[in-house]
């Protein structure tokens, strides 16, 4: 099979499963599971918090069951890199029994080595990317075994919408080209070289420029394009693992903030824009000021707090020799792309944001942009889908999930007043994604501009302390885990991405 059609075909595989809500709802009478909220309130007035959710698992006890599994995912991320770790350990037993065998004649020279299962299924079961995926498969079983097959089929196909986990999937492989990126390292570059193109001076201006280019070309997209520059221009000098985290944690919560000077890049604020009224000289006024403030602020005090490892990672790298210099020339000659492919690219961007909740228009694009990609392929790299797939199937399964779980984030949001809903925000965003967290908000009755305001900002602060924060995070996680060995550990992302949720925190109470 091509290299144009393997791409194409899992292209057309996610678009199969992108059937429009209402129309399928529309065919089978519309799902009966989950209980939408309304069905919930009667009755409620006067309750506390507590007994509401009482209330509600009463009225449907499959919630407790539902949030339980949920818990239980959440618990498996933390797991993760000591999955990874016995991964590794299980593959390096299995290679050490080939070796012997190979030395005691009992494998041929030459023949196909077996593959060791175990270490292949623990490899697997330690993708941070799959976790809510698998856990998809327990809860159809728990919905088959209370509701009955139709529920649990009905709810999956027609009860949950996929757009953003498939706008990611093709927003990441057309943001990781080689004309983007060269586009974006060219730009990022200029401002590095102002500071001598030292590592310090490509940390600073990817950390600072490429958040904010993410209100333009998309959360998404400005996360693939910084976590791969600071592969390639910071975390190849081999930082202390300190400064490795700590550059993992800013840069979630840069994103995170970065797209919030306009309405249409971050997922949080795409999920309420239009329902409440929102467009971008009322985000750039009440949020993406504050946003561009807080990131200088955050890169500033973690360069004081490792100013003397960056001075020792600009000495220790060695300046390039005559030889390197002419070869990053010639270099540079073969990977030289023409403007007007360059233009395409950022055209195939573009429509893919302004198609953003079209899924067949931005599909059918993306169609289109593979068959370019194949007719310019000397001025191309090859489409990488692993990462984006893999990041879409960890959105897609965190929406199943997610989705169940409005029964007890709603009241819990609808309880609170101002400041403690900001700080709720920030805390249920660690553990749901922002967006998930801001739309639950949209449909309680009666938010006031205050409260609203506190909770998509409390979501876009607390959407860089774990992965499943924010969705571009498992596409930067994906990116740079080869930096961190073993797998990213949640616990240091959390501690890495403290401060500068700190400080957001700070700048926008202070800024309100």
């Amino acid at each position: 099979m091509s290299a144009f059609f393997r791409p194409t075909l899992v292209a057309l595989a996610a678009a199969a499963c992108s059937v429009p809500l209402a129309a399928a709802s529309a065919g089978s009478g519309g799902p009966t599971f989950p209980l939408p909220l309304e069905a919930y309130t009667a009755g409620e007035q006067g309750l506390s918090l507590w007994e509401v959710l009482k209330h509600r698992v009463g009225v449907q006890p499959f919630n407790l069951v539902a949030s339980g599994i949920f818990l239980l995912a959440i618990l498996h991320t933390f797991c993760s890199p000591k999955i990874l770790q016995w991964a590794h350990h299980a593959r390096e037993e299995h290679e050490a029994k080939l070796r012997a065998l190979e030395a005691s004649g009992g494998l041929r020279p030459g023949s196909r080595p077996p593959v060791s299962f175990k270490a292949e299924l623990l490899h697997f079961l330690g993708e941070i990317e799959a976790v809510f995926g698998l856990w998809v498969i327990p809860l159809l079983a728990a919905i088959t075994a209370a509701k009955g097959w139709d529920a649990a089929q009905n709810y999956v196909t027609y009860g949950v919408k996929y757009t953003e986990p498939l706008f990611v999937v093709v927003i990441m492989a057309i943001a990781a080209t080689r004309p983007i990126l060269r586009l974006s390292e060219s730009v990022l570059g200029r401002v590095a070289a102002l500071g001598g193109g030292t590592p310090l001076a490509w940390w600073f201006s990817i950390l600072t420029l490429a958040p904010l280019l993410g209100s333009f070309i998309t959360e998404p997209a400005a996360m693939t394009i910084a976590a791969l520059l600071l592969l390639q221009n910071f975390y190849r000098f081999n930082p202390s693992m300190r400064l490795r985290y700590a550059t993992l944690g800013l840069l979630f919560v840069n994103i995170s903030v970065g797209g919030t000077l306009t309405h249409f890049a971050a997922p949080p604020v795409l999920m309420v824009a239009a329902k409440w009224g929102w467009d971008t000289p009322f985000m750039l006024q009440h949020f993406g000021w504050k946003a561009a403030i807080g990131i200088v602020i955050s890169n500033a005090i973690y360069y004081a707090v490792f100013r003397r490892e960056f001075k020792a990672l600009a000495t220790g790298s060695n300046p390039p020799s005559e030889e390197d210099v002419v070869e990053a020339h010639a270099t540079q000659r073969r990977d030289r792309v023409p403007a007007w492919i360059t233009a395409v690219h950022v055209g195939a961007l573009a429509w893919t944001v302004l198609t953003a909740h079209y899924v067949p228009l931005f599909l059918g694009g993306f169609l289109v942009f593979l068959a370019f990609t194949q007719a310019t392929a000397h001025h191309q790299d090859p489409i990488g889908l692993r990462s984006p797939v893999l990041v879409g199937f960890f959105l897609a399964g965190l929406v199943v999930h997610g989705s169940l779980q409005q029964w007890w984030i709603a009241p819990v949001l609808g309880s609170l007043s101002e400041i403690p809903l900001k700080f709720g925000a920030i805390f249920l965003t660690a553990f749901n994604d922002n967006a998930a967290i801001t739309y639950l908000a949209s449909l309680v009755p009666g938010l006031t501009p205050e409260l609203k305001y506190a909770v998509v900002s409390g979501a876009v602060i607390g959407g860089g302390l774990t992965v499943i924060a924010n969705a571009p995070n498992p596409a930067g996680q994906s990116i740079l885990s080869r930096c961190f060995p073993g797998g990213v550990s949640p616990l240091n992302l959390f501690l890495g991405a403290l401060a500068p949720t700190a400080v957001m925190t700070v700048v926008f109470l202070l800024t309100t």
